[in-house]
């Protein structure tokens, strides 16, 4: 496993030969979007539309250069306020599933998110604060086999995006521990 910057994962993902790029989130949250959470939860439409509106165009944008994208998103049920959000903003144009925690016990994913490409799989790598801190790189063809067909079957279980409602949390719901 090779640490490499940004950059170069942006250049891996959306340069060179023409392919697919899939991506698995596994994560309830993250704090790169705070601001836009932020935003959601004070109704500020704006924000929130000119932030979608900025991810569309670069998914059309990439798709016509040859990187067609498509993701599932692993979430728990009921829902966290972050996934409540994505599942309310996200765009009917993309393809996106959404896969129950629940329907991934059989399934052999990484600890971490993760890019898969042709020949090579990347990694987000981020603390206990979900804050970035590393991308990871690897070449090794068994790797990416064995990521690539993880995608595959999570793509198949998952529920599409536009059909997928969530589990929310019952109003008046308590915690016990």
């Amino acid at each position: 496993m090779e640490s490499i910057s940004r950059q170069q994962r942006s250049e891996l993902l959306w340069t060179g030969d023409p392919q697919e790029v899939r991506k698995v989130e596994m994560r309830d949250r993250y704090s790169v979007d705070s601001g836009l959470l932020n935003a959601w939860r004070s109704g500020d439409q704006g924000v929130v539309r000119e932030a979608t509106s900025a991810h569309t165009e670069s998914l059309k944008k990439h798709e016509a250069d040859g990187y067609p994208f498509r993701r599932v998103r692993v979430v728990s049920e009921p829902l966290s306020e972050y996934q409540r959000m994505a599942v309310d903003i996200a765009s009917v144009h993309e393809r996106l599933r959404w896969l129950p925690r629940r329907l991934t016990s059989a399934l052999l994913l990484p600890g971490n998110d993760f890019f898969v490409l042709d020949e090579c799989a990347i990694f987000n790598v981020l603390d206990g604060d979900d804050e970035y801190v590393d991308a990871q790189v690897t070449r090794d063809p068994e790797v990416v086999a064995a990521l690539s067909d993880a995608f595959e079957r999570a793509w198949e279980l998952a529920v599409p995006n536009g059909e997928y409602r969530g589990v929310r949390r019952p109003p008046g719901h308590e915690e016990r521990f």
